[in-house]
């Protein structure tokens, strides 16, 4: 009598007992169940750095909050008007230093002028300069510190001297002296100064994350394939060693807003007739003890712009390191 066979599909006995066979069962079940418990099965698609960094970010509170704050900062930058119908120049001195009356919710200043509707302009100047001055030196210190690092040698070297250069010049103090000769009222002088003397920090930044990545055995990989020095920069490495800068670019950008209103207070920054956060404290500091309400607004808009910015540099950078989750 011929032995009966096992059905096609069926796991044979393997002769110690149910449970091995439960588990060799279940193995084969998760090996065809698209990407198993929580996406861990063997065909689960491989996610990406910047992915799995998108996914920490959108359940980060904090990355959330300080997002909302800068998109309504941007906001107001872009369409002021909508939000304070004044002007900000229209000034009458016989309200001079008036506390919050009815249409004017934060009062006046020693000039007359409504500092609700210059508070809400102000953030123009400030987010104007904070955006293109970190956009300079992201580029700037990206381009210089990636070159010096993938190359090496000769230039490396001179690089390396040149930012140490930068570095022992205080920052305050080279705006007093470099701004003080500048006579426009626009933002770009400004924003130039920042970028002169802020590209070395970024530029260190991306020299050491460039090193890091052009060791790893892709990139190897791709040199020993005949892959030109200008493929493995821009596929190989630049994806792979971008992640820091943008952190501390990030970070950064709340820094050059804080220096933007530090150098106008000093009345070396921006002058008027821009509005400008840093313009309306210096100029209510010699009513504080009379009217506090002219330093409290662009003061505090100043201090939660700056907060914003440095929350959402904490955030990505958590988002963006893997040994600090």
């Amino acid at each position: 009598m011929p032995e009966p066979r096992e059905p096609d599909g069926a796991i044979a006995p393997t002769g110690a007992g149910g449970a091995m066979d439960l588990a060799a069962t279940e193995g084969s079940t998760l090996g065809q169940t698209p990407g198993g418990p929580e996406g861990t099965g063997t065909s689960a698609p491989a996610r990406s750095l910047w992915s799995d960094a998108w996914r920490e970010l959108r359940r980060n509170p904090i990355f959330i909050i300080s997002g909302l704050i800068i998109l309504f900062l941007v906001f107001i930058s872009l369409w002021p008007s909508l939000i304070a119908s004044g002007n900000p120049l229209d000034c009458d001195l016989a309200n001079a230093q008036k506390s919050s009356t009815s249409g004017h919710p934060f009062g006046f200043d020693g000039q007359g002028c409504d500092v609700y509707t210059r508070t809400v302009y102000g953030a123009r100047a400030s987010v104007t300069v904070g955006v293109c001055a970190t956009l300079g030196v992201a580029i700037l210190g990206s381009v210089l510190g990636g070159l010096a690092g993938f190359f090496g040698g000769f230039w490396d070297a001179i690089l390396s001297r040149i930012t140490d250069v930068f570095f022992a010049i205080p920052v305050v103090l080279g705006g007093l002296v470099l701004l003080s000769v500048v006579t426009s009222s626009t933002v770009w002088p400004v924003i130039g100064f920042m970028v002169l003397l802020g590209w070395p920090q970024l530029s260190r930044i991306a020299r050491g994350s460039v090193i890091t990545a052009k060791q790893n055995d892709y990139v190897q990989a791709a040199r020993a394939l005949g892959a030109s020095n200008s493929r493995m920069l821009l596929r190989h490495i630049a994806p792979n060693a971008v992640a820091p800068v943008i952190v501390v670019a990030t970070i950064a950008l709340g820094t050059y807003i804080a220096l933007e209103a530090t150098l106008s207070y000093l009345g070396v920054g921006l002058k008027p007739p821009t509005v400008s956060w840093g313009i309306d404290i210096s100029a209510a500091s010699q009513y504080i003890r009379n009217a506090p309400h002219m330093l409290l607004w662009p003061a505090g808009a100043l201090a939660i712009t700056v907060l914003a910015f440095i929350m959402l540099g904490d955030a990505v950078r958590d988002a963006l390191d893997p040994k600090l989750r």
